[in-house]
């Protein structure tokens, strides 16, 4: 009977200490090489991935990427705009067809 009351014992801090372990995030190594450190880059993601805000923050972010392509901006898709029109044309811009260049300095 003592020998199982300490076997469950020891079953029951073992799975205890065990849960308490496998919560807590392994700390990350900075190695020093000739003078340089150079962070663990993988355990820092990991430790900044169990935000459970991030999750949220990367599908708006993506939703906000899937914008349809009639309703994105001229300019992100390549198309001229008024604007940069009338920069490309100068003073001719609605006056002519030809750009406005700078006399020739013969």
């Amino acid at each position: 009977m003592k020998q199982w009351m300490g076997m469950t014992a020891g079953v029951g801090l073992f799975t205890v200490l065990c849960s308490a372990w496998g919560d807590e995030a392994p700390a990350c190594i900075e190695v020093t090489v000739g003078g340089y450190k150079t962070p663990d880059y993988n355990c820092l993601s990991r430790q900044m991935g169990n935000d459970p805000q991030a999750a949220a923050a990367a599908r708006q972010a993506r939703e906000a990427l899937d914008v349809p392509v009639e309703r994105r901006p001229p300019n992100s898709v390549g198309l001229a705009t008024p604007a940069a029109t009338g920069v490309r044309m100068g003073d001719t811009f609605g006056t002519s067809v030809k750009p406005q260049r700078p006399a020739s300095g013969q």
